[in-house]
């Protein structure tokens, strides 16, 4: 229940083209968030009016880093609470009834970690170093400030930081299709802002995939997840690689 006059929690996501997955993601906020709010990167698919419908606030922003788009959504929540989601993600039940009892309290945390389980090709992922990661998603909205960062947004909230025992639902990338489209722009991202963190390119480099493979899969233990971790395992590896000869092709092209 929101508190009177006001809004409890807001929930707010960025989006492209994400028709296929927002139903069930805003479906699992359905009797949780008070608001919703969804920046659009001008999809040209049916996104807005899947959010419209579902009661959403929708604003048209062209994606200029994943830092800047979450602030942008942020600012426009106006919950005491906010909650960052992304429309492959969903909120389990546990959580949800968790996050109710968190923001009802009086004092406490500022802001709590949530940690999610990942799929891929519709497959639980346990190991290889993706079984279970920690994101700061849900905290109050007057602490919360995010870095300027291109691509892995990070919020800084200025106050105590706890974790809860709920979960979130990551449903990464349902086919390899999917999965091929995105990660071209995904290591140019990437690459862009290592290198203008000071990151350089070497030779060593080239050892990269070798090494993340035989991370993932033995010490890991990627192998345990059958077809679709060892998948996983490969694809990163060589997502590992082309980062750093983007790297490379950064330090050339400044050179000319």
């Amino acid at each position: 229940m929101s508190p009177a006059g006001g809004v409890r929690l807001s929930a707010y996501l960025i989006v492209k083209n994400e028709s296929r997955d927002l139903p069930a993601c805003l479906d699992s906020l359905r009797g949780l968030a008070d608001e919703l709010v969804v920046v659009d990167d001008e999809s040209t698919d049916d996104t807005a009016a899947l959010c419209r419908e579902r009661g959403a606030r929708v604003f048209t922003r062209a994606l200029d880093g994943f830092g800047t788009q979450k602030q942008y959504a942020l600012d426009r929540c106006g919950g005491e609470w906010v909650l960052s989601i992304d429309a492959d993600e969903r909120v389990t039940a546990e959580l949800a009834a968790e996050i109710r009892s968190v923001i009802g309290r009086a004092g406490g945390p500022d802001g709590y970690l949530l940690s999610r389980k990942m799929y891929f090709l519709g497959h639980r992922l346990r190991f290889g170093g993706v079984g279970k990661d920690w994101v700061l998603r849900l905290f109050r909205r007057g602490r919360g400030k995010y870095l300027p960062l291109e691509i892995h947004e990070k919020v800084e909230v200025d106050g105590t930081v706890s974790r809860l025992q709920g979960s979130l639902e990551h449903y990464s990338y349902a086919t390899l299709e999917e999965y091929l489209e995105k990660i071209p722009s995904y290591t140019a991202l990437a690459a862009r802002q290592r290198f203008a963190a000071g990151a350089r390119f070497t030779v060593l480099h080239h050892a990269r995939p070798g090494w993340e493979l035989f991370s993932r899969v033995v010490l890991k233990g990627a192998w345990l997840d059958g077809q679709a971790g060892l998948i996983y395992a490969a694809l990163s590896s060589h997502a590992a690689w082309l980062r750093a000869v983007k790297l490379w092709e950064l330090e050339h092209s400044q050179r000319g």
